[in-house]
């Protein structure tokens, strides 16, 4: 994977940011946050995204969004108790896809990123993104 982008390090370039707390459980032997800590902490504010971008309320019963990929950059070490903030906006939409980016940060620095593709799937077969969906995408871009 190649290195995150300069605008991927500034917590300024996502329109959502949500603080998590670490946990004790989080830590590895060496006393660092391990990688399924940073996944999970990623997952979760994905998913506070997904929700905030199109309420799930309101979509048709037989529309599903999926993660097709996920890819984490590990950029430095985390550490326990010190909170992290998840940083996360829409980077690219395509016909029936797009693309979360994200950028993990503690105490100030930014600590890891995160990419992430979903796609939509309606009646279990790949269809293009509805306009109202894109239109929702497209207030929740990255400014990088």
């Amino acid at each position: 994977m190649a290195r995150p982008e300069t605008w991927q390090l500034i917590a300024a370039n996502y329109p959502v940011s949500v603080v998590m707390q670490t946990r004790f459980q989080d830590i590895d032997p060496n006393r660092h946050l391990n990688n399924v800590a940073f996944a999970a902490m990623f997952e979760n504010a994905r998913v506070r995204l997904n929700r905030s971008l199109r309420p799930w309320a309101d979509r048709p019963k037989n529309e599903r969004s999926m993660v097709a990929s996920v890819a984490i950059n590990y950029l430095r070490e985390g550490h326990y108790p010190d909170d992290v903030e998840v940083s996360s906006g829409v980077s690219k939409i395509g016909r029936s896809s797009y693309v979360i980016a994200q950028a993990m940060f503690q105490n100030g620095q930014c600590i890891a990123t995160c990419e992430s593709v979903i796609v939509c799937r309606t009646d279990g077969e790949g269809r293009p993104l509805r306009q109202e969906v894109v239109d929702e995408l497209e207030k929740m871009r990255t400014t990088g």
